[in-house]
C-alpha cells in the first residue's frame, strides 16, 4: 500500500498545479479522480475554480457522518521542485508535504473503506485552498455540504490540531496636511500620525521572542502618496495582518479601533474565523486513541498559527480538525514528506473509518 501511496504522490508532485494554472488545476483533480470512478463524484465549479465531492452513497446525504478534505494546490516552487525525488526516508518535491502526500493517503484511504463501512463517508478534494478556499470548500459548504466530523490532511506530525487562528486584514488610513518640508509647522505628517498609532499596536499586540499562542499583528504594508523630498505627506497608509486567538474573534475589529486617533479611516479587507474545535469531542478522543494504537506513541493536541479550510466548517456548526503526517520545508526550496510517517497515516486512518462503522 505505501508504493501505492508514494507512486501517487509523484504523479501528483510532477503538476504544477499552482494558483495560476487553472490547466493544470483541473489535471490534477482529473488525475485524482480517476482513481474514485467505482464512487459517486460530484464535480462543483465557481468562479472558475473546479472543486469534487465524492461519496459512497448514491446520492448525496444531507449529512455525512466523516468528511476527508484535501487541497491539490500548491504554492509556486523551483523548477526543479517538480521532479520528485527519494532520498532516503524522505520524498521531495513542490506541494509533497503541502499536501500531495496526505490528499493520495486520503484517496486510498478512501478507497479501502468506503464499501466496508455502514455510514455515508465524504472525500473533499479542492483547487484553491492556497488562495482562501471560497471558490472550493466554502462554496461547496454553501451549497450544503456537512458533516459531523471533518479531518482535513494538513501536515500535523501525525498529531492532531484542533484550533487554528483566525484572519483579520484591514487598512488603516490616516490624513494630515500638505506643507512646504522646510516649514513643517505648517503642515500635519501623516506618516508621523502614523507612527504613533503603529506604536500603539506594538504596545497593545507585542511581537513575541518565541513562539506563544497569542494574537499577533505583522505590519505587511506601509504607503504614501508623497512622490517628493520637499513636500509635507497629507497622507498615510498602512495594511495590517492580524492573527488572532480564537477567544479574541468577537472584539478583535474594535480592539484595533479603539487604538485609532480621531480622523484615522479603517476599511476591513477580510475575516476569516479562528477554528476552535473541542478536544473532549468524542471522534477526536477516537482518533487520538487511534494514533497511539498504529503509532505506539501518544498524539499531541495542538494549536496552529496558520490556517486552513478547517475553518469554513466552523461557520455552519461542523466540528473540524487537521490531521497529517510528518514533513518539512512547506513553500521552501527542499520540500519533503517523511515516507514511513505516510503509511502510519494511512493506517490510522483506515482504522479510525472503520472503527466508527462498530458505533
Amino acid at each position: 500500500m505505501l508504493h501505492n501511496i508514494v507512486a501517487l504522490t509523484k504523479k501528483f508532485i510532477s503538476i504544477k498545479s499552482t494558483p495560476e494554472n487553472s490547466k493544470d488545476l483541473e489535471g490534477i483533480l482529473n488525475l485524482a479522480l480517476s482513481n474514485l470512478k467505482e464512487y459517486t463524484i460530484e464535480r462543483f465549479e465557481h468562479g472558475g475554480v473546479k472543486s469534487a465531492l465524492i461519496y459512497n452513497t448514491r446520492h448525496r446525504p444531507k449529512k455525512f457522518k466523516i468528511i476527508l478534505n484535501g487541497h491539490l494546490d500548491i504554492i509556486p516552487g523551483k523548477e526543479r521542485q517538480y521532479a520528485p525525488r527519494v532520498h532516503g526516508s524522505r520524498l521531495y518535491g513542490v506541494g509533497a508535504m503541502d499536501m500531495k502526500a496526505s490528499v493520495a493517503c486520503l484517496i486510498i484511504a478512501f478507497k479501502e473503506v468506503a464499501n466496508k463501512i455502514d455510514y455515508p463517508l465524504g472525500l473533499q478534494l479542492v483547487t484553491d485552498e492556497e488562495i482562501g478556499g471560497f471558490n472550493g470548500t466554502k462554496h461547496q459548504i454553501d451549497k450544503g455540504v456537512k458533516a459531523d466530523f471533518v479531518i482535513v490532511g494538513e501536515s500535523t506530525g501525525l498529531n492532531i490540531e484542533n484550533e487554528t487562528k483566525g484572519i483579520l486584514w484591514v487598512k488603516i488610513s490616516a490624513k494630515g496636511k500638505a506643507a512646504h518640508g522646510a516649514y513643517p509647522w505648517k503642515g500635519e505628517n501623516a506618516i508621523w500620525d502614523m507612527y504613533r498609532f503603529l506604536n500603539q499596536v506594538e504596545k497593545k499586540y507585542p511581537l513575541p521572542k518565541k513562539e506563544e499562542w497569542i494574537t499577533t499583528v505583522n505590519l505587511a504594508n506601509i504607503e504614501t502618496k508623497n512622490q517628493t523630498f520637499n513636500k509635507i505627506p497629507d497622507y498615510c497608509e498602512v495594511w495590517l495582518d492580524v492573527r488572532y486567538i480564537p477567544e479574541d474573534g468577537v472584539n478583535i475589529v474594535n480592539n484595533i479601533k479603539r487604538l485609532l486617533p480621531k480622523g484615522f479611516g479603517l476599511t476591513v479587507i477580510a475575516k476569516e474565523p479562528a477554528l476552535s474545535t473541542d478536544e473532549n469531542n468524542h471522534n477526536i478522543k477516537l482518533l487520538k486513541a487511534t494514533i497511539k494504537q498504529t503509532t505506539r506513541k501518544q498524539a499531541r493536541i495542538l494549536c496552529a498559527h496558520g490556517s486552513s479550510d478547517a475553518r469554513h466548517f466552523v461557520r455552519v456548526g461542523c466540528p473540524a480538525i487537521e490531521f497529517g503526517p510528518s514533513g518539512g520545508g512547506m513553500g521552501a526550496d527542499n520540500e519533503w514528506v517523511d515516507i514511513p510517517s505516510l503509511e502510519k497515516y494511512y493506517q490510522t486512518l483506515r482504522n479510525f473509518l472503520m472503527s466508527l462503522a462498530k458505533k
